[in-house]
């Protein structure tokens, strides 16, 4: 027989998690509104409701903008650095946990602490670089900095660890080498932890600003982020315009999660990361 007293506690507990949920979709649904409100401002203050809605914005989004030419930017250095992630971090996080190396742990240790270094400390010393190597104002410029991430391997290496080393010694006993091991059996294994750098790895990338101000000039190389900074402009500011571009950029994302939702939530439980 159930308990009586328990019935409060879910019905306060979903009140709860419904007013958060409305909590944080109310600034995406505000930024809606105003994308289709004729003129909109956020002097006015939110509204829920729209007397005449309208997709001007939008319309005057096409025409200020290559937006089509900067949405493909922004997919294709979002995908090859997700990629390049998913490559780079899960061989380094084989390697810290099966292989044996001298001062691997110091070594990790001090690749950890890298995640500590905002990238503005990094963005003089990756420009003078780029512009040494005469690679500013490219694809590859944009890429540089997202090749590896320090955050992935950290949570692909707790995935790799959390595998059973028995599986490696069976294969090891097939005649099997670390590469087969590695894509063979630790890959699949991982596919949850996968997708988690997968998002995070495309979430930064299509949300990168910083960056991309710093090294790109030329209007055929700009990124999204960068695109919408260029709808404010120094004394008057059409939100309605700039609200539609916001609506433009956060629709891919939302999209990428509500497809790895599962795979992240069973990938950070897997991990170990609360």
């Amino acid at each position: 027989m159930r308990d009586p007293r328990t019935l409060p506690a879910k019905i306060a507990l979903y009140a709860a998690v419904l007013v958060g949920a409305a909590i944080m979709l109310f600034p995406f649904l505000w930024t809606v509104i105003t994308s289709i409100t004729p003129e909109g401002s956020l002097a006015d203050g939110p509204t829920v409701f729209v007397d005449h809605p309208t997709l001007n914005a939008y319309r005057t989004l096409l025409d200020a903008m290559p937006i089509w030419r900067i949405i493909l930017n922004s997919l294709g250095v979002a995908i090859v650095s997700t990629a390049l992630q998913l490559v780079t971090g899960s061989m380094a996080a084989y390697g810290f946990a099966r292989l044996r190396f001298p001062l691997k742990n110091v070594i990790f240790g001090f690749y950890l602490a890298t995640l500590m270094v905002p990238l503005q400390v990094l963005v003089v010393p990756l420009f003078i670089e780029m512009k040494t190597l005469d690679l500013q104002d490219t694809y590859f410029a944009l890429l540089a900095p997202t090749i590896a991430s320090a955050f992935g391997v950290f949570l692909l290496r707790q995935a790799v660890t959390a595998v059973p080393m028995e599986l490696d010694e069976a294969a090891t006993i097939d005649g099997a080498g670390h590469l087969r091991i590695f894509t063979t059996i630790v890959l699949p294994l991982i596919r949850p932890a996968l997708a988690t750098v997968a998002v995070f790895a495309f979430m930064g990338s299509w949300n990168s600003f910083l960056w991309p101000l710093v090294v790109i000039r030329s209007p055929e190389f700009m990124t999204l982020p960068l695109g919408l900074s260029t709808l404010q402009g120094q004394f008057t500011t059409q939100w309605d315009v700039v609200m539609a571009g916001s609506v433009v950029s956060i629709v891919p994302i939302a999209i990428v999660y509500l497809v790895a939702q599962r795979h992240i939530i069973a990938g950070v439980a897997h991990t170990g990361i609360k």
